[in-house]
Order: C-alpha cells, then structure tokens, then sequence
C-alpha cells in the first residue's frame, strides 16, 4: 500500500453522483477521478447514486498497479434495504427499523463485499463508517466488527466519516475516547471558512493519534475562485440550499485572504489547502471539483492540477494561519447536527438531545454546549 498522501479525490466530484456544477461524461470523470500525478488517494462512498459511485471508480482504477494508489471507501447508509427519507437519504443501518445489534456485523460485512465487487478489488486500503447515528458512534458490536474487517485485511485501516452535514463533535470525541485505540483515521468538514466546529475535535485526535482527512476543502466553490453568484448556479445543483448571501460573503473573506496567497504564490484552493494541513492532527485534504456553467470557468482538471500542486510543506507564517482562522471564523453560524442542545423533540437519526454522556465529553474536553454548539441568531 502506498502511503496516503496530503491530497485526495472525491468521487463526488464532477457533478454525477452529487450535483454541484454540470456533470461530466464518463470518459472525462474517469480521468479526473484516477489516481496519479501526484495524487494517490481517491475517496467513494456506496450510497452516493445507490453504488453508481463505486463503479464510476472502480473503472477509473481499472488496470493501475495497486500498490499505486490508496482506495478510501465509506459505507453505512442502508440503500439495500431501507427507503430513501427525502432530504434525509437512506437510513442508517443501525436503524432499529432495519434491524438490532446482532444484525450489525452481517450488514457491514455484506455493504463492504458488494462495494468491492463494484470497485473490482479485494480489499480497501481505508474504510469509514459513514455518517453514523447515536448508535453508530457508540456500539460495541458495531466497533469490534469494523476492527475485525481490519484484522482480516479487507481493509488496512479503519475510521469513522460524520456528516454530510456539520456538527457531531461531542459525538466523535466521545467515539475516540471510546474506540480511539482502535480508530486510525476521521473524516471531517475543516476548511478555513469552516473551522467551527469540528476544530475543537483536533485535540482530541492528536491524544488519541488519530489523522484526518479534511473534505469541503472548497467550501462549495468559493475556493476555486470562479464561483458563480447564486442566481447563476445550474438547477438541481445541492449549492442552491445553501443560506442566502453565502456566496457573496465567501467572496468578500476569500478577497481579504487574498494578499496571504498572494505573498506566497498560491491559488485559493491550495492556500485553503495549506491552512488547513496546518491544523492539528490533519493529514489529508480533498475538495469537490466542480465544473461551472459557462465557458468562462475553470475547468475540473486545472482544479486538479492545482491540487496535486499543493506544497506538503506549510509556507505559511503562524501570523499568516492566525489570520485566516479569524478571518475565515464561523461560531455559531448554524444549527449543528449530533447532540447538540439546540435538538428539540425525540432522536433522530442525524439529530439528538444532550445526555449525560455527551455533558461529560464536553466537561472533559472544556467545551461549554450552550455557548460552543449553538446556532447564534
């Protein structure tokens, strides 16, 4: 297995499987998506278009010397037995709908055998457990099956991906405390428009020796520098739900960043890049490549090349990091997902109230929940 490098790719990317920007041919994905180049590391995810994601990938990779590239897979959203809940996608597959704790190791075996059929492998180098709920982050069964798939070298290593959406901080603090020795890497939303919430998480990591890999690294397109105004993005793109006004104010922060980028000769992207390496416990970073409407932008490989690019090496100053992070500040900017005490009304599956558990987590890492995990109005 090569080492994971500083840099990865997403097969979110190019617009197919996760619509942002206009979606790519297959021939021209393919080539986007496959390793090489100064970037060894490609990320996917069974339930992004059902699996469509694990082929597009799996014939991106097709033919390459596999001790070339590092394959990232992610699994946990039950697509095979569970029903699609509108914005809220599948269920987990922790779900006691679905089934109980004793059904827990047969479904991961199952979602990781038929996501390497689709790859075309027989292993994966890192797998995640993909946006977990309450039971996820805190399952004996569930934690002692992922090791077990290590063990048998399914998989190299394991980890842990919250999300899509921000928040889950105390929940995956709480799950390295728990399961830290056993956990090798987290996949978190971190960007220096982003350093709120998963921030205060880093600390955690560096105690446990815990890696990161960092994604949003664009921040919805505002660091590729060519982001069209809101009105202008295509329709059925996931950007148009973002809040009002958040392209505007990412162009009017990336405009103050842009004389630190400029002192040290980087483009947006890699000057996001270099922040948030920067950051404690964080290895590995990847961003969305979009490819814009429009003639006008930047196309999807240039984003690449600017990524392979990236210098591993931090140029910047701690003055010039010190700067970013106020200028890129976010607390309190909206709701958060996981246990928050901003949840009102019964669990959900990516939502749930404060219990003594969390209140401890908080205690013990010095985070106060109702000043530090609450959307400030």
């Amino acid at each position: 297995m090569a080492e994971i490098g500083h840099t990865a790719i997403g097969a979110w990317s190019g617009g197919r499987v996760m619509h942002f920007g206009e979606p790519l041919p297959d021939e021209r994905l393919e080539a986007l998506l496959r390793p090489g180049d100064d970037i060894n590391t490609i990320v996917t995810a069974d339930v992004y278009a059902e699996g469509e994601a694990d082929r597009i990938v799996g014939r991106s990779i097709k033919g390459l010397p596999r001790d070339d590239f590092n394959l990232v897979a992610t699994i946990g959203h039950d697509f095979y037995n569970g029903i699609r809940r509108g914005s809220s996608g599948y269920p987990r597959f922790t779900d006691p709908e679905l089934r109980g704790p004793d059904g827990y190791r047969d479904y991961l075996y199952m979602a990781l055998e038929k996501s390497l059929e689709r790859l075309g492998q027989d292993h994966v180098d890192l797998l995640f457990l993909h946006n977990p709920d309450r039971i996820g982050y805190t399952s004996d069964v569930v934690w002692k099956a992922m090791t077990d798939i290590r063990d048998e070298g399914l998989a190299g290593m394991i980890g842990v991906a919250p999300g899509p959406a921000n928040g889950f901080t105390l929940d995956l603090i709480g799950c390295l405390e728990n399961y830290g020795d056993d956990i090798d890497w987290t996949m978190i939303i971190l960007n220096p428009f982003e350093p709120w919430p998963m921030g205060m998480a880093l600390a955690a990591h560096e105690k446990y020796n815990v890696k990161v890999l960092a994604r949003v690294l664009d921040y919805g397109g505002v660091f590729h520098g060519d982001l069209p105004d809101e009105d202008k993005l295509v329709e059925g793109d996931h950007r148009k739900y973002r809040p009002a006004g958040w392209v505007a104010e990412g162009k009017r922060r990336l405009a103050e960043m842009q004389p630190i980028a400029d002192r040290h000769g980087l483009t947006p992207l890699q000057l996001s890049a270099q922040w948030t390496l920067a950051q404690p416990a964080v290895e590995c970073v990847v961003p969305t490549f979009i490819q814009e409407a429009g003639p006008m932008h930047k196309t999807v490989e240039d984003q690449r090349r600017e990524l392979a690019t990236t210098p591993r090496e931090t140029l910047l100053t701690p003055e010039d990091i010190a700067e970013i992070t106020r200028l890129g500040d976010n607390h309190g900017c909206m709701a958060l997902k996981g246990g928050t005490p901003g949840h009102v009304g019964d669990q959900m599956p990516d939502s749930w109230p404060m219990a003594p558990d969390l209140d401890a987590v908080a205690e013990r890492w010095g985070i106060d929940p109702a000043a530090d995990l609450v959307h400030l109005t």
